[in-house]
């Protein structure tokens, strides 16, 4: 029910009040008056009556009245409460339900049958919503993106690049990255490789051995002794590193991992090793060069990101489409994480409802404390000046009542 029809049904249990106060006062002269000229028993207890009727009805009506306004527009104390006493009615108000509604022991109850897991997960699987979320998502980073300053964001990328490499010791992770590979063994695989590659390259290119071999030799020594040096040389060689290829046991093998190891320590414990890569890393990070690297990458970052988000079936929006399908699945089917997610809602609401309480109260007391006091009184009769009219009419009746009974007791006793 709307105001306007609260405002037409409360005129008219008035209006009803009203009139049978009205009536009784229409009695009551109409019986004054006949009293003069009749002398009936009837008439009297009629009269009386009447009377009494009236004296309730308007009691009742100032007592009701005084509530919402001021009787006949007279400032009589202790009327117009309501306006009057809007502050305190908004604390009392406030207090009553924090400390009736929102206690832990009558929320809790609620609390615990909430389950959002399922609904999410329906929710989430139709479509339509799919299609919504991702668009909503999409309009706000797309929003956010356009507003961001991009010289701001790449001053801060370089800013924060600038400070983390400032902390970090590039000979200290490359020796420990050298120890990682030997203790996986992975650098035998590197011998391995280039012993192979080395041999290929001794065997196909003998002719270039045989040419180095005679341009060093003296010129009373024939060609074809030349010539068989060279093919001892190369054929010495790609045996060599043939077998260093082959046996893992070899003492090369074993020769070169010493060396890669020393090296490694050499590498985090000598202090020429730390100043030599902080050169280069300041030589290739200098501050016009970084704020350039970090310019670029924000300008290709962004212009992928909103590529992505304004295009209808981009790969990202397929990508969290594919996600939610599974989260939204996950959902529906995983009782587990339905428990831990229907579990952290229920403990973040209770936790949040019982923390901000007093907001709650607050919210009422500062409500209803700002309303003009007109407006408060109006809003309140429309509530429950219906049932209070009823006060009246009963007033009228019970005071008639009472009126007859002791006029009654008053004429058969006194």
């Amino acid at each position: 029910m709307n105001d306007e029809a609260k405002r037409i049904q409360l005129r008219k249990y008035k209006a009803f009040a009203t009139g049978l106060f009205v009536l009784m006062a229409i009695i009551f002269i109409v019986m004054t008056i006949l009293q003069k000229t009749n002398d009936s028993h009837w008439i009297g207890y009629v009269r009386a009556f009447s009377e009494a009727a009236m004296v309730g009805a308007l009691a009742d009506w100032f007592a009701v009245t005084a509530l919402f306004r001021h009787p006949l527009g007279l400032p009589i104390p202790h009327t117009n409460l309501i306006e009057n006493s809007k502050h305190r009615l908004g604390d009392n108000l406030g207090s009553f339900v924090v400390n009736n509604f929102l206690s832990p022991q009558n929320i809790r109850p609620y609390i615990q049958k909430l389950k959002v897991s399922n609904f999410v997960g329906e929710w989430l699987a139709k479509e339509k919503n799919q299609e919504i979320l991702i668009q909503n998502l999409s309009d706000i980073v797309l929003d956010i993106l356009n507003k961001l300053d991009d010289s701001t964001v790449s001053h801060f990328i370089s800013k924060k690049v600038s400070e983390m490499t400032d902390d970090i010791q590039l000979n200290k992770i490359i020796g420990n990255g050298i120890n990682y590979l030997l203790e996986k063994n992975d650098h035998q695989r590197i011998i391995t490789n280039l012993s192979r590659q080395i041999k290929d390259y001794v065997l196909e290119n003998d002719e270039m051995i045989k040419n180095r071999v005679s341009e060093g030799s003296y010129t009373f020594i024939p060609k074809f002794v030349d010539n068989k040096i060279a093919e001892k040389i190369a054929s010495g060689l790609s045996d060599f590193f043939k077998e260093i290829e082959e046996d893992p046991e070899h003492e090369i093998r074993a020769l070169i991992t010493k060396k890669i190891h020393e090296f490694s320590i050499d590498l985090k414990e000598d202090p020429k090793w730390n100043d030599e890569f902080k050169n280069i890393k300041n030589g290739l990070l200098k501050s016009e060069k970084l704020d350039e690297y970090s310019n670029d990458i924000w300008i290709s970052i962004k212009k992928t990101l909103m590529k992505e988000l304004q295009e209808e079936q981009s790969a990202l929006k397929n990508y969290i489409s594919k996600n939610l399908n599974e989260f939204s699945q996950n959902l529906k089917t995983d009782e587990n994480l339905q428990n831990k997610i229907d579990h952290w809602v229920r403990v973040t609401a209770y936790k949040y409802i019982l923390k901000n309480t007093h907001q709650f109260g607050n919210l009422i007391s500062s409500t209803v404390g700002n309303w003009k006091g007109k407006e408060l009184s109006e809003k309140l009769e429309l509530e429950v000046g219906k049932d209070l009219q009823f006060i009246r009419v009963n007033g009228t009746l019970v005071g008639g009542l009472v009126g007859l009974i002791i006029y009654t007791i008053a004429h058969f006793f006194i």
